[in-house]
């Protein structure tokens, strides 16, 4: 709706991850060399884990778009299933096949292994939103590693989830899990530059002719209001140029951007954005001192009055 008002040729902070658009901050730089690193050294198990919205799945997209070694990639999202159907998925994302036999499949699997290291190729087995991830799953997935030949690790496990997967995996009853575990990295927000950059080139990259369309005043609030959140940053700055066009503005100044963050938070949430309200004005901040002020020297007098200290005063004078 507002792409031709503000000369842009797409939407420049659609929702769903997109590897073409992506901004790599010096975190998600980090993250995705850890990806990396983790591919080619034969790691074993990795968990990478970042905040609702911090560019997890993004990462993955772009290492398995910029995977060069040869073997299966398998991308698992929805990891709520039940162990039969884990199994099943599993099986046809490599090639084989499942009938319920559980035994037949790890077979069937132990032998692909063996061949993919006969022919040095690999199994990646990447985990998205793997918080979410049964106690009883994750201990049948441990078990998966131990197919792998004992001089080299052909299958490499990626756990890729919200911080509570730290939590998940201190359970007692994944303590051989937790020690196979080599790398861990978690992805922190944006910085108040990167920010900043990151609304700028997502904007380029949509066409914008101009680089001010959003005011550093607007994109500090944003920061503020968001914590760095990617996800966060994309839902503001979309309603706010749609706020802009129903204004016909072509500058999304600060005042915009708070009647965004006002619109956007649900009753009752304090997280989602940060912001409690409205900035106050400096003659209502000095206004407000000055209430304060008149109080507290009324106070003292009423106390001073109840000692006898002023009645005391007028004596001596």
């Amino acid at each position: 709706m507002y792409r031709k008002y503000y000369g842009l040729h797409s939407k420049p902070f659609e929702l769903t991850p997109d590897s073409q658009a992506l901004y790599l901050s010096e975190s998600h730089r980090e993250a995705l060399a850890v990806l990396r690193y983790g591919v080619i050294s034969n790691t074993g198990f990795l968990v990478l884990t970042g905040g609702i919205g911090t560019g997890k799945t993004t990462l993955i997209n772009v290492l398995a778009q910029s995977l060069e070694c040869p073997g299966y990639l398998c991308i698992l999202s929805n990891p709520t299933l039940a162990i039969a159907d884990f199994y099943y998925y599993l099986a046809i994302k490599l090639g084989l096949s499942f009938d319920g036999n559980k035994a037949k499949f790890l077979l069937d699997l132990t032998k692909l292994i063996q061949d993919c290291a006969k022919q040095t190729s690999k199994i990646l087995l990447i985990i998205d939103e793997a918080q979410a991830l049964p106690v009883e799953l994750l201990e049948e997935i441990r078990f998966l590693a131990n197919l792998s030949p004992e001089t080299q690790t052909v299958l490499s496990i990626f756990l890729v989830g919200q911080p509570e997967l730290n939590d998940h995996l201190a359970n007692d009853r994944l303590a051989p899990l937790r020690q196979r575990i080599a790398i861990r990295f978690h992805i922190d927000p944006l910085p108040r530059e990167d920010t900043g950059q990151y609304i700028l080139i997502r904007m380029m990259k949509a066409g914008a002719p101009s680089r001010r369309i959003f005011s550093e005043k607007a994109m500090d609030l944003i920061y503020q209001a968001t914590g760095g959140n990617p996800r966060l940053i994309n839902i503001l700055c979309d309603n706010a140029l749609l706020t802009g066009f129903s204004a016909g503005t072509l500058l999304i100044d600060e005042k915009i951007i708070q009647s965004c963050i006002d619109e956007l938070r649900m009753p009752g949430d304090k997280k989602t954005f940060r912001l409690t309200g409205r900035k106050l004005s400096k003659n209502l901040v000095r206004a407000v001192i000055g209430v304060v002020f008149v109080i507290a020297v009324g106070i003292g007098l009423y106390f001073a009055y109840r000692a006898g200290w002023i009645q005391q005063f007028f004596i001596v004078s």
